[in-house]
């Protein structure tokens, strides 16, 4: 075993944040490294040391593997953790941290590698005899393969990167016609994302639920799962809110999918934190979709309602402790829904709104957490993703979690860009979600709800904007004076919208 005393985060943003937090309880000091875009970023503020790797693209600076290793070397790192995103699921980055005698705080740069490869995975999976969708055994090569599978598997399909994620080099097909040009889109995307244009075919599920497993191995032989998260609200394959326990779920298929995952993740010896994930249909008959091998964004949820810090366990792991914890101890306890704020405009088709935030209020109170990094005068950078920040809520029930959910967003203002907080509300309040009826076609089937006009948020800018001059039009006024400045009583506290700022 060896006890790690300073780690690097290889990351940005509110992951990173969110990692040094944890070291900072278990008295491990921290490296954050950042580009010419992120000087001013909170993570570079909160560790104990920062430094500089070069250009805002990522490809010149938290995709630069060497300047990494480099960086962890002089800064005297011991260890580095990837976060989410950018390396995190790079088998080269991990081999690279492993020759140089550092520890790479997640599973071996095979498993990476294999479980990496969505064709490996699938042939692993079956292997075990773990259900996966039907498809193409391996990657096709030429269009009259691709035919040919489509007469086998029949319409309608998903063509699939084999190196995909985040819903990049994948396409729809419902007609024949169609197929040659979505293999041709699907392997340009992914020869552009991944630097692979590997694509394989699977049947598609024409309901599926998005539903995940995370699980802990160490390198003892012991692997647990800690429990389901409901992914199935998203946009174009990009989850916007996660919740568990999963309203679909029954104790049975719990317990069945849970053995499943756990069984995945011991056929390749996995260490570390995981999530193996699942489509389940209607029927509720499940198929093994991916595994990341990494930290995932919607992890605080899965925390909420176990009580276990998922990166303090990583660390653990990483440093050759047995686990913790047997599967018989473990228990979902309550209901977390967690809510990912962007920076972006709904009712703009979703464009990224960069920018300098000039006021935040993040909301409080009993079950609320909030895992960002943004702060008042900060400036949002182009280059990133527009996640800025979740917000994860707790109850007792799926009720209460629910409305605590409605509350925090409610007094969550962030002025100066636009945010992807009131779309949330509205969730938050469809009758498909409150029932907890719904599959990854929700914001599709409920558009019209969701892109409703919202009078109120014109009408909240307008407000701040009035009391903010209001404001300081007094101090100017008393200033001028060269009077002792004690402030009046706005007149705007006579309005209704007081409570909105």
């Amino acid at each position: 075993m060896h006890k790690i005393s300073k780690v690097l985060i290889a990351n940005r943003g509110e992951i990173a944040v969110r990692i040094m937090r944890t070291c900072r309880e278990m008295g491990i000091s921290t490296v954050a490294v950042f580009s010419d875009a992120d000087r001013t970023s909170q993570h570079v503020r909160y560790a104990d040391e920062a430094w500089h790797i070069g250009k805002a693209p990522s490809s010149e600076s938290y995709l630069n593997i060497e300047k990494i290793i480099e960086t962890a070397k002089k800064s005297g790192a011991d260890a580095i953790h990837p976060g989410y995103g950018f390396l995190s699921e790079n088998a080269l980055f991990a081999k690279r941290c492993l020759e140089e005698g550092i520890i790479f705080i997640g599973p071996s740069p095979e498993v990476i590698d294999q479980m990496g490869d969505k064709i490996k995975a699938r042939e692993t999976m079956k292997k075990e005899g773990i259900p996966v969708v039907p498809g193409t055994e391996g990657c096709v090569e030429t269009e009259q393969e691709v035919l040919d599978a489509i007469k086998v598997i029949g319409l309608p399909v998903m063509i699939k990167a084999s190196a995909g994620g985040g819903g990049k080099g994948m396409r729809l097909v419902h007609n024949e016609n169609e197929v040659i040009s979505a293999v041709r889109a699907a392997r340009s995307e992914a020869k552009t994302a991944f630097g692979d244009d590997a694509v394989y075919i699977e049947r598609y599920i024409a309901s599926p639920h998005h539903i995940e497993f995370q699980i802990l191995g160490d390198c003892h032989g012991n692997t647990i799962h800690l429990f389901e998260r409901e992914c199935s609200v998203q946009r174009r394959h990009q989850k916007m809110i996660e919740e568990t326990p999963s309203p679909l779920m029954t104790a049975d298929l719990r317990s069945e999918m849970g053995k499943a995952a756990v069984e995945a993740a011991r056929a390749v010896h996995y260490t570390g934190a995981g999530t193996i994930e699942f489509l389940v249909d209607d029927n509720l008959n499940y198929y093994f979709l991916e595994m990341n091998t990494r930290l995932q964004v919607e992890h605080p949820i899965t925390e909420r309602v176990t009580g276990i810090d998922l990166v303090k366990q990583q660390i653990k792991l990483a440093e050759g402790h047995p686990l913790e914890y047997r599967q018989e101890q473990l228990a979902q306890r309550g209901h977390s829904i967690e809510c990912r704020i962007y920076a972006e405009d709904p009712d703009n088709n979703f464009m990224p709104s960069s920018g300098k935030i000039y006021k935040i209020s993040e909301p409080l109170g009993l079950g609320v957490r909030t895992d960002g990094y943004v702060y008042e005068g900060y400036e949002i950078p182009i280059h990133y993703d527009p996640m800025i920040s979740k917000l994860i809520v707790w109850g007792g029930n799926r009720d209460e979690a629910i409305r605590r959910m409605r509350r925090a967003l409610y007094e969550y203002k962030i002025t100066g860009v636009k945010t992807s907080i009131k779309f949330l509300e509205r969730i938050m309040n469809t009758p498909d979600f409150i029932e907890g009826k719904y599959n990854t076609h929700f914001i599709e089937k409920n558009q019209q709800l969701l892109m409703a006009n919202d009078d109120c948020t014109a009408c909240d800018d307008m407000v701040v904007i009035a009391a903010y001059i209001d404001h300081f039009s007094k101090i100017s006024h008393v200033q001028q004076n060269n009077k002792e400045f004690a402030p009046a009583q706005s007149r705007w506290k006579k309005t209704s919208y007081i409570n909105h700022f």
